[in-house]
C-alpha cells in the first residue's frame, strides 16, 4: 500500500473520520426474520465476513507486540473483514482455581479497544487450552462439576470484561467439542502437532446420554454469560456432525459449524450444511482450502449462500503483502501459496458475499 503525504487540515479530517467510525460502531443483533443479523439501532444488515486470528498464540501476541495485533486488525479490515474469530487462551486467565489473573483482563480490554478501532468485530472462542505444554494441571484433575464450575467463571470473567463494547459480536462456548469419552484418553483430543483442538465435557456419562449431557453444559454456561451480558450472540464452533450439536443448539442465538470441503466434493459438502438448518442462522466458523483448491472452495462459499449468513476462514501469520512478494521472487513455498490463495479468494468474493438484499 502507497502513503501520500497529507497537509495537516486534510490528517486532521482523515483522523477524524477514523475515530467517528469507531465510536459509533453499532452493537450486532439477530435479525427479525432470524435468518441473519443486524445493526442495533440503525438495522442495518450485517454479514460476518472473516478470519481466525492468532488461533495458538493471541495472549502472547498480545502481550509481546501489540502493535503488529493492531496493524494487522487493520489489514484484515482492509480485506473487507467484518468479524476475527479470536481463541484467548484459558490458561491465560487464571493463577490457580478459582482465581483470576487480571493481566490478562487488561489484555482483553486491548483486544476490544484494537476491534474497535479497526471496525472488526470479536467472534470471542472460549475455554481455549490448545497449547499442551502450557495447560493447567489442576484443571485438568479436577471432577466433572467444578471443571464446569471453572469453565463457568471464566466466561462470568469474559462477559463482564466484554458487556459493554459493541466490538463483540459473539460468545463461541467452545471449539468442536465432544460430549463424552473415556477417562483413560483425558479431556481433550484433535492433536496437531503441539496443540490439540478439541475437549470433551465429560469423561464419565454416568448413564447420561451426549444430549442430556450438551443440553446440561450449555444451559450453565449460557447463563453464566447472561448474568453479566444478555445482549451479545451465543454460539458453539461446531464439528461436522450435525446429529452431536442440534440440542445444544436450542439454547445457542446461530449455529457455527466448520466445514473443510473435499476436492471435487462441493456438493456433498452443500448437503451436510443443510443439515445444520434448524430454524438458526448459520455462521461457518472454519472453512479453508485444506482440502481442496481454491476452485472448489469458491464454488462451497457461492453456493452456501442461500444457507448460511456468514463465513469465517483463517487470517496468515505472514501479511499478505510479504506473500505476494514472496510469490514475485519465485521464493514461495506450497504453504505460502496455499495462504495467498485463500487472501486472494477472500478478497475476490467478499462484495459478492457480503452483498445484501438479495
Amino acid at each position: 500500500m502507497l502513503f501520500k503525504r497529507f497537509e495537516p487540515c486534510v490528517l486532521f479530517l482523515v483522523l477524524l473520520a477514523v475515530t467517528t467510525t469507531a465510536t459509533a460502531m453499532e452493537p450486532v443483533k439477530l435479525a427479525p426474520e432470524g435468518r441473519g443479523f443486524v445493526l442495533s439501532p440503525s438495522g442495518e444488515r450485517f454479514v460476518p465476513w472473516g478470519h481466525n486470528y492468532a488461533s495458538v498464540d493471541l495472549m502472547e501476541r498480545l502481550a509481546a507486540d501489540p502493535a503488529r495485533v493492531e496493524r494487522e486488525f487493520a489489514e484484515m479490515r482492509a480485506a473487507g473483514t467484518t468479524v476475527a474469530r479470536v481463541h484467548p487462551e484459558m490458561p491465560r486467565f487464571f493463577k490457580g482455581p478459582g482465581e483470576i489473573d487480571e493481566r490478562a483482563i487488561k489484555q482483553l480490554e486491548q483486544l476490544l479497544a484494537i476491534a474497535e478501532k479497526s471496525g472488526v468485530r470479536l467472534m470471542i472462542t472460549g475455554l481455549a487450552c490448545y497449547q499442551i505444554n502450557d495447560r493447567m494441571e489442576w484443571y485438568d484433575s479436577m471432577s466433572e462439576e467444578d471443571r464446569w464450575k471453572t469453565q463457568a467463571q471464566f466466561w462470568e470473567t469474559i462477559a463482564r470484561t466484554c458487556a459493554e463494547s459493541p466490538a463483540v459480536f459473539a460468545y463461541d462456548l467452545v471449539n468442536e467439542p465432544g460430549a463424552v469419552g473415556p477417562a483413560a484418553e483425558g479431556w481433550y483430543l484433535g492433536r496437531m502437532g503441539d496443540v490439540e483442538f478439541c475437549q470433551r465435557l465429560s469423561l464419565d456419562a454416568k448413564g447420561r446420554s451426549g444430549d442430556e449431557i450438551f443440553a446440561a453444559w450449555t444451559k450453565q454456561m449460557v447463563e453464566a454469560i447472561r448474568e453479566h451480558d444478555k445482549e451479545r450472540l451465543v454460539t458453539m464452533g461446531m464439528l461436522p456432525f450435525p446429529g452431536a450439536y442440534k440440542v445444544a443448539a436450542e439454547q445457542l442465538d446461530f449455529v457455527s459449524p466448520h466445514l473443510y470441503p473435499k476436492t471435487g466434493k462441493v456438493a456433498e459438502e452443500i448437503e451436510l450444511l443443510k443439515r445444520f438448518d434448524w430454524g438458526k442462522p448459520i455462521v461457518i466458523g472454519e472453512t479453508f482450502p485444506l482440502s481442496c483448491g481454491a476452485d472448489d472452495l469458491r464454488a462451497f462459499l457461492l453456493q452456501s449462500r442461500p444457507h448460511a449468513q456468514g463465513w469465517i476462514g483463517h487470517w496468515p501469520d505472514e501479511s499478505p503483502v510479504k506473500l505476494r512478494e514472496l510469490k514475485k521472487t519465485g521464493e514461495a513455498t506450497i504453504h505460502n501459496a496455499i495462504w495467498l490463495s485463500w487472501v486472494e479468494l477472500f478478497e475476490e468474493v467478499g462484495p459478492e458475499m457480503t452483498r445484501v438484499g438479495e
